[in-house]
C-alpha cells in the first residue's frame, strides 16, 4: 500500500541544513509508520442493522498511491465507499444503499476494526477482522469419496478454483439458492422443514465431516461423499454458487463453528486452472416460458425509438394519478405470435393485440423481443406495467374498435375515472367478447357486434423485415357495421366477400354490408413495406374459421409424473409433498394458486400466476405417482380455480373464465368469458383472488385495490358475486385492500382476509354478511367511501392478525372431514406471508363476529400457502403455494401438499370465549388439574391499534393483564382465566403451558380480538 508522505516543513529543506533534514525526515517517517496501521487487506466485517446482521468482507487497496475501498456482500452486493479518508487509525467512508446515504466511522487497533454505520440518525454497530494473506495449504487425503478424479467428465479439468472463489457474488448466491431449492432441498430441508433422507447432513447444525471450506465442499458436490450423491448436471460455477448459498445461509448464523472464513491466504492456496466450465445459464424464467401462442395482460403498447418514457408519480402518497390519457394501454390485451416457430409468444418476432374491453386491435409491432416482462408476477416488479419493444408498425387509439351498430359513432361511452381514462368494456349490446378458440396452435376470436357473431384470426405474411399484418373476419348476416383499422398513412387492402374500406376523418375503415355473411381479409403494412399490392394480390383470400372451433390434436400432449413423498406420521399431522413438474418442456415455473377436484375423485386441477391450468390425475389410485398434463395456457393471473358440476372456471385478473374441451381429449379448445365484467387498469395491485361458488351455481372473488393509491374504480377492493349463467355481476361488499381470498359459510355469509397497508393498522379477517347496500370494510383509499374516516364507519373484522403471526393471510376454509377428530368443523387461515396453517376461533356476541388465531403446530411449507380443498371422498387436505411478493417461504416457486392428521393429541384448544369474566378455552382432552389451574401458566397482554392513513400501526397501550383465578368447566376440558381488567380491545394474545390428563405437554400462543364481551358463564359447584 501506498501512503502519502508527512509534510516537510520549508525550514528543512534548505540544503546548508541537509544533514538535520534527513535526521528529522527520517524520524518523522518512523513516527508516522507505527502510527498509521496496515489497513491495505481484506477483512471479514459484521454490520449489525437492526436485527438482521450482515456479514461481508471490507476491501481496502492502493490505487495509485490513495486508498480506496469496498463492502462486498452476497446479500447486500459490492458496494464502492466513497470519500474515503484514512486519518491516523481512524476511517471514516460514506456508501448507498436502499436510497440511503450511509456513513462508516471506525478506527483500527492492530488487526481488528471497531466502528459504527450512521444512517437516518442511528447508529449501526461494525466490527471487522483482518484476514491473513499467508498461503494455506489444507489436507484432504484422508477423505474418501464415491467417485475418483478418473470418474469425472472433462468439464472438470484444468479448472480454475481459485478464480470463481474469487469471484463469488451476490449473483452467485441468487443462483445458488435457486439450485439449492430446487434440488438439495428435498433431502436436506431446511431448519423448519424435515428433509425426506434423515442422514442428509444438516447444515444449520451439523458437522460437515468432508470439509467446510468451499473448495472440500466442491469436492464433495462433484464426487460424492457416504450417502450423498455425486451432483453430475451442475457446471463449477453452478457448484459453487450452491455451496455459497449453503455457507450464508445455513452456517454463517447458525453454525458459526463450521463457517470458514475466504481469506487472500485461502485463495493463495487453491488451485489454479484455464477454464472456470461452462457458462451458467440466465435465469430469466419469466421470458424462458413458453406460454403458448397468446397471452394476456396489460400491456403498454410503444414504439422502441419513438414511444414516451416511462413515468410514475412521485410520493408522498397516496401517489398522484399520472396522466396517461395519451398512452395506448390494452389493459384486457390478448397478445398473439403472429410468425412460425417453438417457444410461444416470449420466443416470437412479431405480434398483434386483441383488446377484448373495446374489440380493437390495439397495435402490431415487430422485434427481437416481446415484451420488457415489467411486472409484480412476470419479473417482481412493483408500480409498473409490461411494454412492448421494437417496432410499432401501427396501432388505434383507446376507444371502441367497432362502431356502435345503433348510431355509427365512436364515442366510448364506458366509465369514465377521475384521472379522465375510460375503462371496463362496452355496453354487450354494443359489443361482446365470447372467448377465443385454441386449435393446434391458431387462434380464433369469437366476440358480437350488435347482433352479429364474429370470428376472427390475426396473421402475418412475408417476412418479419417486410411484414403485411392480417385479420381474417367471419360476419354473421347483421345491420350495417363499420370497424376502425389504421390511420390512413398505413397501407391496406381488402380480400373477399361482404364489405368495402373507406377513409373518413384519418382512418381507414371496413364497413360490412348489411344482411349478407361476411368473409373477409385484411391486409395492412407500415408504408416502408415495398411492393405491398403485388404481396398482397399474391397472397391467400379469407378462410372459413368454423372448422377450428370444434377442438383439434392437443397442443400440449405430455403427461408428466412426479414422484408422491410421504410425510412423516411422527408428528400431529403428516405432509404428503405431491410437488409439481419444475422441469416441464414449457419451463413452466408451476406458481400454484388454486386447486380443486372433479367428479371423478383421483382427478384435481390446479391453477398458476402465470396461466396455466393443469389436470392431476393418481390422487385416489393407492400408488405413488402423480400425473400432471396442462389442460389450457396463455391467462392473466388466475388466483383461483372452482369445479361446478365438473366445469372449470378460473377467476383471472381480466375475465371469469370457463374452460371446455370439445373433443374430450382433455385440453382446452375454447376459453369462454363466462363474466368479464372487470374493469381493469395498468395497476400492478388490482388482483382479482380466490373463486367460489354457492349451491344456486353463483360465483364469488375479491377484487383488489390499488396499492399506495386512491381507487380508480368501483370494483377496486371489493367483493363480487357473478350470477350464475354469468351475465350479471354486482359488488357485494366495499372497502378492502388486497383480498387474498374469499370463503364462502355455510350459511350464506362469507370470510375475506385483507393485508395491512394503508389505513389497514393490521391484517383482517372479515366476517362479510351481503346486503342491498355493500358495506364498508375500512380502506379509506377505496372507491367512494364513507366520509366519516373513523371506525364508526366501517365494518369491524373479527380478527386484527399482527405481523408477527401473519404477514400475509390468504384464504380460510371450513374443515370438512370426520378424520380431522375434534377440528372437524373448524375454520382454518391460510398463511400466504409465513407459510403455514392457522385454526381460528369464532364466535358471535351482540351480533358481533369476533375470534383469534393459533398456528396449527408442524406445519411449515416451502411455499407461501395460497389455496385449500378438503378432498370430498379421501377428506384430507390439499393445499397449494406459491412464491411471489411478500411471503417469507420461497424455497419453490410454488408446491402441492396433502395434509393428513395422524390423531395424536391436539395440544390447542379447539373453542375460545371472551365473557365479562374472562378468558373460556376449551381442549380436546381431558386437563390435569393441577397445571391447568395455575395462574403461573398463562400470560395474557393486550395492545391497541391506530387505524390512519398511515402505513401499518404500532401497539398502543400495552398491558399484562393479571389472571386472579384458574377454574376447570366442561367435564375438565376447559378453563375459565378470570380477569378483573378485561375489556373489549383489538390485540390480545394468551401464552399457555399446561398438561393434559394423560401427561401431554399443551403449549402454544393464542392471538385474539375483543368486540364484545359475551356473559358471565353460571358455574355448577
Amino acid at each position: 500500500m501506498s501512503i502519502p508522505m508527512p509534510c516537510i516543513p520549508k525550514a528543512f529543506r534548505n540544503t546548508c541544513l541537509r544533514p538535520v533534514r534527513f535526521l528529522i525526515y527520517g524520524l518523522l517517517l518512523f513516527i508516522f509508520s507505527c502510527a498509521q496501521p496496515e489497513v491495505a487487506g481484506w477483512w471479514d466485517y459484521k454490520f449489525q442493522l437492526g436485527e438482521n446482521p450482515s456479514f461481508g468482507t471490507l476491501i481496502l487497496e492502493s490505487q495509485q498511491g490513495e486508498l480506496q475501498g469496498s463492502l462486498k456482500s452476497f446479500q447486500l452486493g459490492t458496494l464502492p465507499l466513497e470519500n474515503l479518508k484514512l486519518s491516523g487509525s481512524r476511517l471514516t467512508a460514506d456508501f448507498q444503499q436502499w436510497g440511503t446515504t450511509f456513513t462508516l466511522k471506525g478506527k483500527f487497533r492492530e488487526n481488528n476494526f471497531e466502528g459504527i454505520v450512521r444512517a437516518r440518525g442511528e447508529n449501526h454497530p461494525f466490527e471487522a477482522k483482518k484476514l491473513s494473506g499467508d498461503t494455506l495449504h489444507i489436507e484432504r487425503s484422508p477423505i474418501t469419496y464415491v467417485l475418483t478424479e478418473q470418474d469425472l467428465s472433462e468439464t472438470e479439468t484444468n479448472i480454475d478454483h481459485r478464480g470463481i472463489v474469487a469471484e463469488l457474488n451476490e449473483e452467485s448466491y441468487q443462483r445458488g439458492e435457486r439450485i439449492y431449492n430446487a434440488n438439495c432441498i428435498n433431502c436436506h430441508g431446511t431448519p423448519d422443514i424435515e428433509g425426506s433422507i434423515p442422514l442428509s447432513t444438516k447444515f444449520w447444525s451439523q458437522t460437515l465431516n468432508a470439509g467446510n471450506d468451499p473448495y472440500a465442499m466442491y469436492q464433495t458436490v462433484s464426487k460424492g461423499f457416504k450417502t450423498m450423491p455425486p451432483q453430475l448436471t451442475l457446471t463449477p460455477r453452478e457448484k459453487y454458487d450452491v455451496i455459497t448459498y449453503i455457507r450464508e445461509t445455513y452456517v454463517r448464523g447458525s453454525n458459526p463453528q463450521e463457517y470458514f472464513t475466504i481469506s487472500p491466504g485461502y485463495l493463495a492456496g487453491l488451485p489454479v486452472g484455464e477454464s472456470k466450465g461452462p457458462d451458467p445459464k440466465p435465469y430469466h424464467p419469466w421470458s424462458d416460458q413458453d406460454y403458448g401462442n397468446f397471452f394476456i395482460n396489460t400491456y403498454e403498447l410503444v414504439d422502441a425509438e419513438t414511444g414516451p418514457e416511462r413515468y410514475h408519480s412521485p410520493g408522498p402518497t397516496p401517489f398522484a394519478d399520472e396522466d396517461y390519457r395519451k398512452n395506448n394501454f390494452a389493459y384486457k390485451g390478448i397478445a398473439i405470435r403472429l410468425d412460425k416457430g417453438e417457444g410461444g409468444v416470449s420466443k416470437g418476432k412479431a405480434w398483434m393485440i386483441f383488446d377484448h374491453d373495446l374489440m380493437r386491435i390495439a397495435g402490431a409491432w415487430t422485434g427481437n423481443g416481446f415484451i420488457d416482462w415489467e411486472g409484480i408476477l412476470l419479473n417482481d416488479r412493483h408500480e409498473t406495467y409490461p411494454r412492448t419493444i421494437g417496432k410499432l408498425h401501427f396501432e388505434t387509439p383507446v376507444g371502441p374498435g367497432w362502431a356502435n351498430p345503433k348510431n355509427g359513432s365512436y364515442e366510448d361511452p364506458r366509465f369514465t375515472a377521475r384521472d379522465g381514462r375510460k375503462f371496463g368494456p362496452l355496453p354487450k349490446t354494443w359489443a361482446n367478447y365470447k372467448g377465443l378458440y385454441h386449435h393446434e396452435g391458431r387462434v380464433i376470436i369469437s366476440y358480437t357486434v350488435g347482433g352479429s357473431e364474429i370470428l376472427e384470426e390475426l396473421g402475418m405474411e412475408g417476412s418479419v423485415g417486410q411484414v403485411i399484418f392480417t385479420r381474417t373476419l367471419n360476419i354473421s348476416p347483421s345491420t350495417a357495421l363499420e370497424l376502425r383499422i389504421a390511420t390512413t398513412d398505413k397501407q391496406l387492402m381488402l380480400k373477399g366477400r361482404g364489405g368495402k374500406l373507406v377513409e373518413k376523418n384519418g382512418y381507414h375503415l371496413l364497413q360490412i354490408d348489411p344482411k349478407k355473411r361476411a368473409e373477409l381479409k385484411l391486409f395492412i403494412a407500415h408504408r416502408d413495406v415495398e411492393q405491398f399490392e403485388d404481396l398482397v394480390e399474391s397472397s391467400e383470400g379469407p378462410e372459413n374459421l368454423s372448422p377450428y372451433t370444434k377442438g383439434g390434436t392437443p397442443s400440449y400432449p405430455e403427461e408428466l409424473s412426479t414422484q408422491i413423498i410421504p410425510g412423516s406420521e411422527e408428528g400431529l399431522f403428516a405432509v404428503d409433498q405431491l410437488s409439481p413438474p419444475y422441469a416441464n418442456p414449457w419451463n413452466c415455473r408451476m406458481k400454484l394458486s388454486g386447486i380443486d377436484f372433479l367428479t371423478d375423485g383421483n382427478k384435481a386441477v390446479a391453477c398458476s400466476t402465470d396461466g396455466d391450468v393443469w389436470l392431476i390425475k393418481g390422487l385416489m389410485d393407492g400408488g405413488n405417482v402423480l400425473r400432471w398434463k396442462r389442460i389450457a395456457a396463455g391467462l392473466f393471473q388466475p388466483l383461483g380455480i372452482k369445479v361446478v358440476n365438473d366445469d372449470i372456471f378460473v377467476i383471472c385478473r381480466d375475465q371469469l373464465v370457463r374452460l371446455l374441451d370439445l373433443n374430450g381429449d382433455e385440453e382446452t379448445d375454447f376459453y369462454e368469458s363466462y363474466n368479464h365484467d372487470h374493469q381493469v387498469t395498468d395497476h400492478f395491485h388490482e388482483f382479482a383472488m380466490g373463486l367460489q361458488a354457492d349451491k344456486e351455481g353463483n360465483l364469488y372473488y375479491a377484487k383488489s385495490g390499488r396499492h399506495a393509491r386512491e381507487a380508480l374504480l368501483p370494483q377496486h377492493g371489493t367483493l363480487i358475486k357473478v350470477e350464475k349463467g354469468g351475465l350479471n355481476s354486482k359488488i357485494i361488499a366495499t372497502g378492502f385492500r388486497a383480498a387474498n381470498g374469499v370463503c364462502l359459510n355455510p350459511d350464506g355469509s362469507f370470510l375475506v382476509t385483507d393485508q395491512q397497508g394503508y389505513w389497514n393498522p393490521m391484517n383482517r379477517i372479515n366476517w362479510v354478511t351481503a346486503s342491498e347496500k355493500p358495506k364498508f370494510y375500512g380502506n379509506m383509499w377505496g372507491y367512494n367511501p364513507p366520509k366519516d374516516s373513523t371506525r364508526n364507519a366501517m365494518e369491524k373484522p373479527m380478527v386484527w392478525v399482527d405481523m408477527e403471526f401473519d404477514r400475509s393471510p390468504s384464504e380460510l376454509l371450513w374443515v370438512e372431514s370426520s378424520k380431522w377428530g375434534a377440528l372437524n368443523k373448524g375454520l382454518l387461515s391460510f398463511s400466504y406471508g409465513y407459510g403455514k396453517i392457522q385454526l381460528v376461533y369464532n364466535e358471535e356476541v351482540n351480533g358481533q363476529r369476533q375470534g383469534g388465531v393459533i398456528d396449527l403446530p408442524g406445519m411449515k411449507f416451502y411455499t407461501g400457502v395460497m389455496r385449500g380443498r378438503f378432498h370430498p371422498r379421501d377428506e384430507h387436505l390439499y393445499l397449494c403455494g406459491m412464491e411471489a411478493w411478500s411471503t417469507t417461504q420461497n424455497m419453490r416457486p410454488g408446491d402441492l401438499y396433502r395434509i393428513r392428521y395422524t390423531g395424536k393429541t391436539l395440544p390447542l384448544p379447539t373453542k375460545l370465549n371472551a365473557t365479562s369474566e374472562g378468558i373460556k378455552l376449551t381442549f380436546a382432552s381431558v386437563l390435569e388439574a393441577e397445571s391447568a389451574t395455575n395462574p403461573d401458566n398463562y400470560q395474557i397482554m393486550t395492545w391497541d391499534l391506530i387505524r390512519s392513513r398511515t402505513y401499518g400501526s404500532d401497539r398502543y397501550n400495552i398491558k399484562k393483564l393479571g389472571i386472579s383465578e384458574v377454574e376447570l368447566l366442561e367435564n375438565e376440558q376447559a378453563v375459565l382465566l378470570t380477569l378483573k381488567d378485561i375489556t373489549p380491545v383489538d390485540v390480545m394474545t394468551i401464552d399457555y403451558n399446561i398438561l393434559d390428563s394423560k401427561g401431554v405437554v399443551l403449549k402454544g400462543t393464542i392471538q385474539n380480538t375483543i368486540h364484545e364481551l359475551g356473559e358471565a358463564i353460571n358455574m355448577a359447584k
